[in-house]
Order: C-alpha cells, then structure tokens, then sequence
C-alpha cells in the first residue's frame, strides 16, 4: 500500500520489503524497482530490524510502522520516516521522518510530513499525532510548524538533552 503526495509514493513498509530492506540496498531496490542510494536513511538497519520486530508481534501494528519515501521523477528512495506503532487508547500515533541531504530544502520532508499526517487521520481512531525535535529551531521544527504542529512541551532527556514536543490535533 502507498500513500501518493504530488512528488511522492510514501511506500508502506509490510514484513517482506522491511525484510528484504536488512538484507542490503541492492535486495531493496529489487524489491521495490527503484534506485537505492547508499546513504537513504541515517536511522539504519536497526531502527529496520525493530519495525519488523513490531509488525512480527500483531496484526494490528500493521501500517504503523516504516514508510519509505520515493522521489517519483527519479525513482529513488530518499529517506525514511512513519509511525512509531499504532494509535494509543487516547487516539495519538507519533510520526518520524528523514530525507537524504541531497534531496533536502525542497519542500520534501514537509510533504511527506503532510503525507504521513493525512494516511494517519485517515484512520478514525487517531485524534492526536505527536512529533519530538531537538530543543533548537532547525529544519524538523520548521517542517513541524509548516503542517500545523504546535510545540506544547519542552523534555529534558539524559541521553539526548533538551528535546521540543509538537502536537497536532485532529480537530486542526
């Protein structure tokens, strides 16, 4: 499944392409019939390996986890982002994102964002999708700010430091 923005495929992540995605580049654009750049995603194999993991545990995980974004002029995956599991029982998902450096500044990241939003609300058990950035403006905060999202928190975390929350509402 894939959700179409007007210069992306968010390609929903099922076990068998995460699957095919660890096992290396070459595996993955196979599968998917695209080019896969070396440096597609800074996350790495194991944010991968713990999606499938995941989806491995319930069905009801399914579309919730890895979606890849593919630049539809060049055919290229150009990052990665999605959710971090389904809707809680107050109806909030979390979303993440990255886009390759080569393909940033160009409205991309805002529009999977928007993408990945969307796909989300489509789903009526989602009321509030919650987004986390490092405590300084930059990019994120500005992909955050363009679809919608308001920072409502400030997290000191031990390992990372001060980190923003952002929240979109539903009912936006």
């Amino acid at each position: 499944m894939a959700t179409r923005t007007p210069k992306l495929i968010l390609k929903q992540c099922d076990a068998e392409i995460l699957h095919e995605a660890i096992k290396g580049h070459e595996h993955l654009a196979r599968k998917l019939n695209v080019t896969v750049p070396e440096n597609y995603t800074e996350f790495g194999v194991e944010a991968l390996r713990y999606a499938l993991d995941k989806l491995s545990e319930s069905e009801d995980e399914k579309g919730w986890w890895t979606y890849f974004p593919i630049h539809q002029q060049d055919n290229k995956l150009i990052g990665s982002g999605g959710y971090k599991g389904g809707p809680t029982l107050d109806g909030t998902v979390e979303i993440g994102y990255e886009i390759m450096p080569e393909y940033r500044n160009r409205g991309l990241a805002t529009e999977m964002t928007e993408g990945l939003v969307q796909n989300a609300f489509n789903d009526e058990r989602v009321n509030r999708i919650v987004a986390h950035t490092l405590g300084q403006e930059n990019a994120s905060t500005m992909v955050l700010k363009k679809c919608g999202f308001v920072k409502t928190e400030e997290l000191n975390e031990p390992d990372e430091g001060v980190i923003w929350k952002w929240e979109l509402n539903r009912s936006r």
